[in-house]
C-alpha cells in the first residue's frame, strides 16, 4: 500500500507543481488556448491559483518524503481535493466537461486518507 501511494503522490505532486508554476509565471494570454477558463479570472488571480496549486504539489510529497511535519501530507492532499472541486464548480458554470478535476479529486482523497 505503502509504495501505491507513493506512485500517486508522485504523479499528483508532479502534475501540480508543474500546472501551478506555468499558471504562476505565464502570462494569462498564453495560457488561454489550453485553459480557457482563465478568461474568467484576473492575472493576480490565476498567479495565485498557480501558487496554490504549485505549493499543494510539494506539500503532498516532500513533507512525507523527509519525515518533517508528514501530516502536513494528508492536508495538502485535502486542499488540493478541494481545489479540484472549486475547479469543477468553474467548469460546470461555464459548461465545460469536469470530469478529470472529480477524478484529481478522487485522487487526493485517496492519498489524504492512506496517509492520515
Amino acid at each position: 500500500m505503502d509504495v501505491f501511494l507513493w506512485v500517486l503522490q508522485i504523479l499528483l505532486g508532479l502534475m501540480f507543481l508543474v500546472g501551478g508554476l506555468v499558471k504562476a509565471f505565464a502570462p494569462k494570454e498564453r495560457l488561454q488556448p489550453r485553459t480557457p477558463y482563465v478568461e474568467d479570472f484576473t492575472q493576480g488571480q490565476v498567479r495565485m491559483i498557480g501558487a496554490v496549486e504549485a505549493l499543494g504539489g510539494l506539500g503532498v510529497i516532500l513533507p512525507w518524503a523527509t519525515g518533517i511535519a508528514p501530516v502536513l501530507t494528508p492536508i495538502a492532499a485535502l486542499g488540493l481535493a478541494v481545489t479540484m472541486a472549486v475547479a469543477a464548480r468553474v467548469h460546470v458554470r461555464r459548461k465545460e466537461p469536469f470530469t478529470v478535476n472529480l477524478v484529481i479529486a478522487a485522487v487526493a482523497i485517496v492519498i489524504a486518507i492512506g496517509r492520515f
